[in-house]
C-alpha cells in the first residue's frame, strides 16, 4: 500500500508540473500575441494608406503609358487631361480623368481619414469631400522621386492648408495630427511611396522634394 501511494503521488506531481508548464507557455504566448496586436494596431492603417497611394501611383503610370509618358496635369483638358483644371486648384477633375485606371474611388480616401468619405463612383456627387490626397503639379517620369500624391492634411503655422494650389517654395508646411500623428505618406512618380516622420519643430523641406514645389490640395 505504501508503494502504491508513492506511485500515485509521483504521477500526481508529474501531472501538476505538466499543467503548470502548459499554463505558463500559454500565458507567454498570449502575452506575445497581445503585444503584437497592440504594436500593430497603430501602423496598420498607415500601411493601408501606403497601399492606397501605391494604387494611385500605378493608375498615374498606366495613364501616362497611354499618353506619351505624361501625367494628367501635363495634358490639356481637350486631349483628355486635366492641365487647365489643376492650374485653378481643381484636383477632382484630375482624379476623374483617371477613373478607368483607378477603378474605384475607395483608394482615394486614407483609412485613417475621418473627415472624408468614400464615394460610390467618379461621376455622381464626386467632390473634394471624397479625397484624402493632394496631387503634385510638377512631377515627371524622368524624376522618379518627384511627388505625385500624398496625405493632404497639411498645416502651416498651425492652420489647415485651404483647398487650392500650395506652393511649397514659399511655405513651411507640416502634417496635422489627425491621421498619422504629424507624419505623412507620399506617392512618387515611379510608383514607390515614402513614409515621412515629421517631428516637433520640423517642416517638410522643399529642397528634398525633387521638382515638386506645387501641390493641389482638395
Amino acid at each position: 500500500m505504501k508503494l502504491r501511494g508513492s506511485q500515485n503521488q509521483s504521477i500526481h506531481a508529474k501531472t501538476l508540473t505538466e499543467v503548470i508548464v502548459v499554463v505558463f507557455i500559454l500565458g507567454c504566448l498570449l502575452a506575445i500575441l497581445i503585444l503584437e496586436l497592440s504594436s500593430a494596431k497603430l501602423p496598420r492603417h498607415r500601411f493601408n494608406c501606403i497601399n492606397c497611394l501605391k494604387e494611385v501611383g500605378l493608375a498615374y503610370n498606366i495613364w501616362s503609358g497611354d499618353n506619351n509618358g505624361q501625367f494628367p496635369f501635363q495634358v490639356s483638358v481637350t486631349n483628355g487631361g486635366a492641365m487647365e483644371s489643376v492650374a485653378t486648384g481643381d484636383v477632382v477633375t484630375l482624379y476623374q480623368c483617371m477613373s478607368n485606371e483607378l477603378s474605384t474611388p475607395q483608394i482615394l480616401v486614407c483609412p485613417n481619414d475621418t473627415t472624408h468619405q468614400v464615394a460610390t463612383n467618379f461621376l455622381v456627387n464626386f467632390t473634394a469631400k471624397n479625397l484624402s490626397y493632394f496631387a503634385g503639379m510638377d512631377a515627371t517620369l524622368p524624376h522618379t522621386q518627384s511627388v505625385l500624391s500624398g496625405d493632404a492634411n497639411l498645416v502651416i503655422n498651425g492652420q489647415p492648408v485651404p483647398p487650392g494650389v500650395l506652393n511649397l517654395a514659399r511655405q513651411r508646411a507640416t502634417w496635422s495630427q489627425d491621421r498619422h500623428q504629424t507624419s505623412g505618406n507620399l506617392g512618387m512618380a515611379d510608383g514607390s511611396c515614402a513614409m515621412l516622420a515629421v517631428h516637433s519643430g520640423q517642416t517638410l523641406v522643399p529642397d528634398v522634394i525633387i521638382c515638386t514645389n506645387r501641390w493641389v490640395i482638395p
